[in-house]
């Protein structure tokens, strides 16, 4: 029995690039940047089926797509307290506390759901610290806070939202145009 060796590489490429966006939607819902890695895969794929789908220009909305979220990202903590009357020192503490939080979250004993829970806390803890210490009023500071917390949950749906659609047309393209 003969071994079709461009089957076999496609397969490869193509778990590949599954591998990639299945990482990619884990990642974005951890509020990390999965979207990078959707394209990635789009990459791969297109380079393996040249000149079909995905081509030139489905790389290239994809890349603005990321492009977009993390502008979108970088300015959600600063809005979300901003919005709510905080400081900008109060969006860089929920911006760093986030991340903090992500990491010290892993420790808990849920997978995924911990580091969110943990981001979204500490965020929230450190943008309540930071607001009370310069306004003195704990509900001021909580409402400010919870404007942070609510902008990194939206900036999750965001990117999660952002990376199932880019994963989805990458599929369905593939077999509509395949």
């Amino acid at each position: 029995m003969e071994v079709d060796w461009q089957s076999v590489g496609l397969f490869g490429i193509y778990s590949l690039a599954g591998l990639l966006c299945l990482v990619g939607f884990v990642l974005s819902c951890l509020s990390l940047s999965g979207t990078w890695l959707v394209l990635a895969a789009t990459g791969l794929v297109a380079w393996a089926r040249w000149p079909e789908f995905p081509g030139i220009g489905t790389l290239v909305v994809f890349l603005l797509l990321c492009i977009g979220v993390e502008i979108i990202e970088a300015l959600a903590a600063a809005w979300g307290v901003q919005k709510r009357g905080g400081s900008k020192a109060t969006g860089w503490a929920a911006l760093g506390g986030g991340f903090l939080g992500m990491i010290l979250g892993g420790f808990l004993p849920i997978p995924v759901l911990g580091n969110l829970l943990g981001m979204l806390a500490v965020s929230f803890g450190c943008a309540f610290l930071v607001e009370h210490a310069k306004m003195k009023k704990s509900d001021h500071a909580a409402h400010v806070a919870t404007g942070a917390v609510l902008a990194r949950l939206g900036v999750v749906f965001l990117k999660v939202g952002i990376t199932l659609a880019m994963t989805f047309a990458l599929v369905i393209g593939c077999f509509l145009m395949g």
